[in-house]
């Protein structure tokens, strides 16, 4: 434990702990700006640590804002995985509708996860499609076990293409949902159309 200057005392962070501290002011800062307007000043003062110890943690700008998106790619690989022996059709919408319940409530992460693509960084873009390729995977094998769309998948490279397709429009109407008012679509709307969308390009 250690005293502040009013006499209170602060439990000292664990390394993993502070870690954890670190990439959640980043996300929030990635999130609201673009990559070259985020400063490790900036993310050391909000911490309330030193600019040093951020780099011991992360030692480029570069390593800093990877660990954020690693970070949220790792959470929605979670969110979106598939249970085995539960047809892709029964999984679609409560997937959906787990995986837009993480958007809403890491709307900084899942903003800042998308801003990668346009880091001007190649090591941080690639960082970021290595995420999306690992989304894509899983999407696949999912189908490919599935008694009803694994035989009309099979043979179907299009198939890859359609799923890639669809992750893209389905980060486009999530951000766009984030950006939106309580007038707009809700979630269930959202989540709908999503499923739709993906039901649709796998029918033959």
């Amino acid at each position: 434990m250690a005293a502040n200057q009013g006499g209170r005392t602060r439990r000292r962070l664990s390394t993993e702990e502070r870690r954890e501290q670190l990439l959640s002011v980043g996300t929030r800062l990635f999130s609201e700006s673009p990559y070259d307007d985020v400063w490790i000043e900036q993310v050391a003062e909000i911490a309330g640590v030193s600019r040093g110890l951020l780099y011991h943690y992360f030692p480029t700008k570069r390593d800093f804002f990877a660990a954020v998106v690693e970070r949220e790619s790792e959470r929605m690989l979670r969110m979106t995985a598939a249970v085995p022996g539960i047809p892709v059709r029964e999984q679609l919408g409560a997937g959906l509708e787990t995986f837009l319940e993480y958007v809403q409530a890491h709307a900084h992460g899942y903003r800042a996860f998308h801003r990668a693509d346009a880091a001007g960084d190649q090591a941080v873009r690639r960082v970021y499609q290595r995420a999306l390729a690992a989304q894509e995977r899983q999407i696949l094998a999912a189908l490919a076990a599935d008694p009803e769309f694994g035989p009309a998948v099979e043979g179907r490279p299009e198939v890859r293409l359609a799923v890639r397709g669809w992750l893209a429009f389905t980060t486009a109407v999530c951000l766009e949902w984030l950006r939106g008012t309580e007038s707009e679509a809700g979630r269930e709307q959202v989540r709908e159309l999503c499923a739709r969308a993906l039901l649709g390009v796998l029918t033959p």
